[in-house]
């Protein structure tokens, strides 16, 4: 069975282990619909960005 060369240390390994973790998406309600819509992207429910309709 394989086996590591060196130990790694509580750093290496947390530091590996942290960006497994993954962040909720941030989504926003739009200002027409009230759909929840990603940030910054036109509404695909009404076409609405930024109080104008697209």
């Amino acid at each position: 069975m394989a086996e590591p060369k060196k130990k790694r240390s509580k750093t290496r390994s947390r530091r590996a282990r942290h960006n497994k973790n993954t962040n909720p998406i941030g989504l926003v309600n739009c200002e027409k619909c009230a759909a929840q819509i990603l940030p910054h992207q036109v509404c695909p429910h009404c076409g609405n960005y930024k109080g104008k309709t697209l």
